[in-house]
């Protein structure tokens, strides 16, 4: 449980202040994720709206419904694949800190930066084969098993997406260290 930053993340705004090419990355990425928050924001309501209507409709016409719990399904998974890298960006996934205020500054910077490659390696075999799973589906022209019958490939190329936005945000995180200037 996170309570406070980590001492080491209040100077994340400067963070690559040295190097302009990796700040113009950087605030391409954090544009990019602010438009995908909106998005996603909006999406979590349509989802809310739909699953309403849903219960509504079953509950005062007994109609059945056959596309609202999978259009729900599909919206909250493109929310949440696609802010993953938002999060990141913040550094908000759930992280285990017990030794935080144990540790020097330095020595946290280098646990996260550890962090960091550990999850980038996960995340892009995760991304990897997301898209194999995207193509696959794309190819095969695969649909799901309800009457609705929405093409799969939907939500694998939203998670796939999202997990390589987030693939780019933990790359940058590992990058930023190395392109601030060599303290004298």
């Amino acid at each position: 449980m996170m309570h406070v930053p980590v001492r080491d993340q209040n100077d994340l705004t400067n963070a690559a202040a040295g190097n302009t090419l990796v700040a113009a990355f950087e605030r391409a990425l954090a544009v990019c994720n602010d438009i995908i928050v909106v998005l996603a924001a909006i999406a979590l309501i349509a989802a809310c709206v739909v699953l309403s209507h849903s219960v509504l409709t079953r509950a005062l016409f007994h109609s059945p419904n056959y596309w609202q719990d999978e259009a729900a399904v599909f919206l909250l998974v493109g929310a949440t694949f696609m802010t993953a890298a938002y999060v990141q960006g913040q550094r908000g996934h759930i992280g285990i800190e017990a030794f935080v205020g144990l540790l020097s500054p330095m020595v946290n910077r280098i646990r996260l930066w550890l962090v960091d490659v550990a999850s980038f390696l996960f995340c892009a075999f995760f991304a990897w084969k997301s898209w194999t799973l995207a193509h696959e589906a794309w190819i095969d022209g695969q649909v799901s098993n309800s009457m609705w019958s929405p093409p799969l490939a939907i939500p694998y190329v939203l998670m796939a997406s999202g997990m390589t936005l987030l693939c780019v945000q933990i790359l940058l995180q590992i990058a930023i260290p190395f392109s601030r200037p060599i303290p004298r």
